[in-house]
């Protein structure tokens, strides 16, 4: 299993699963993070948080917990 966490700068990849519960789970969704949709890592931040992707056409900062929560592939 590989997380959003660990993919590189520069690299594209698709969601397979979002894991969590409830609240968090839902915000994920929210922001355009659902199952099957392609998200390019476009820079990290220089402690490693937050991590800016883009996904469907935007923008979007994510913490490195909630990265964790997406598998890809």
């Amino acid at each position: 299993m590989r997380t959003l966490k660990e993919v590189s700068i520069g690299e594209t990849v698709t969601v397979k699963k979002l894991h969590g519960e409830g609240a968090i789970k839902r915000r994920i969704m929210d922001m355009g993070i659902t199952k099957g949709v392609s998200v390019t890592i476009r820079k990290v931040a220089p402690l490693g948080d937050p991590i800016e992707i883009t996904v469907r056409g935007y923008e979007l900062s994510l913490r490195k917990a909630d990265a964790e929560m997406i598998e890809v592939e």
